[in-house]
């Protein structure tokens, strides 16, 4: 009986190729490479702010999971997103 509370479990999870995986892990370094030195200072980062983990948790924020494990059909979103945060340092 405990196996049939996971019958609806899928068994594929969406998630990014490897491809485009790769694709925006270096999207995310060329914009961390844009914000070096942009960051505002932060009391909590005395020795000041990592600009390509500041991407990857605001994309982690936004979407609620790591970039790897959103869908492929959100990767043009990932980017805009990621041109936003690089126009905006905050």
């Amino acid at each position: 009986m405990v196996g049939r509370r996971f019958q609806d479990v899928p068994t594929k999870v969406n998630r990014l190729n490897r491809q485009n995986s790769e694709e925006i892990w270096r999207y995310i370094q060329q914009a961390g490479d844009r914000l070096v030195g942009k960051l505002p200072p932060s009391r909590h980062h005395p020795k000041g702010r990592n600009p390509y983990a500041h991407v990857a948790i605001c994309i982690k924020g936004k979407f609620g999971q790591s970039y790897k494990d959103i869908p492929d059909e959100k990767i043009q979103d990932i980017i805009d997103y990621i041109d936003y945060l690089v126009e905006n340092p905050n």
